[in-house]
């Protein structure tokens, strides 16, 4: 079992909310989905074990157990060429959950026209794989989201 836990502090608002069909539609995998305090921010591993995908705006960490956690810093935010992003760690890295791997500020995102909302999806999961999912309410960064079985 591998606990899921808040990438930033905000007001989680689990899937349908997010602003974009695919994720929305949870096409990319089941999950729930945070919107950030409006302050410069630093994005959490939201579990232990390896950076494997790696951009500005979003982050792959597989956990030991090879479960695939993906975090995206706001919608449509690929558009913005990793303006405003900062990585603190390397593709590959191990990491521990609640270390700080993203600087990103989710207020610049939406002066620049885009959703700041940040999916956290359970890769090649099932719906009925994840317990203890949080869809409401106002989420600490490092709070759990949902429990992976």
């Amino acid at each position: 079992m591998t606990t899921v836990t808040s990438p930033v502090s905000g007001r989680a608002v689990g899937l349908p909310a997010v602003p974009d069909p695919v994720f929305a539609g949870a096409m990319v995998g089941p999950g729930t989905a945070v919107d950030p305090v409006r302050e410069p921010l630093e994005a959490l591993a939201p579990v232990d074990g390896t950076v494997v995908s790696l951009h500005p705006h979003a982050f792959v960490v597989v956990d030991d157990e090879g479960r695939g956690v993906l975090i995206h810093l706001g919608i449509d935010t690929v558009q913005l060429n990793g303006e405003g992003f900062e990585l603190l760690v390397a593709k590959g890295a191990a990491v521990r959950r609640g270390q700080p791997l993203v600087r990103w500020n989710p207020a610049a995102v939406e002066a620049a026209g885009k959703s700041p909302v940040c999916p956290v999806i359970a890769l090649e999961a099932t719906a009925d794989a994840l317990g203890e999912l949080v869809e409401a309410g106002e989420v600490e960064a490092g709070g759990r989201l949902f429990v992976w079985s």
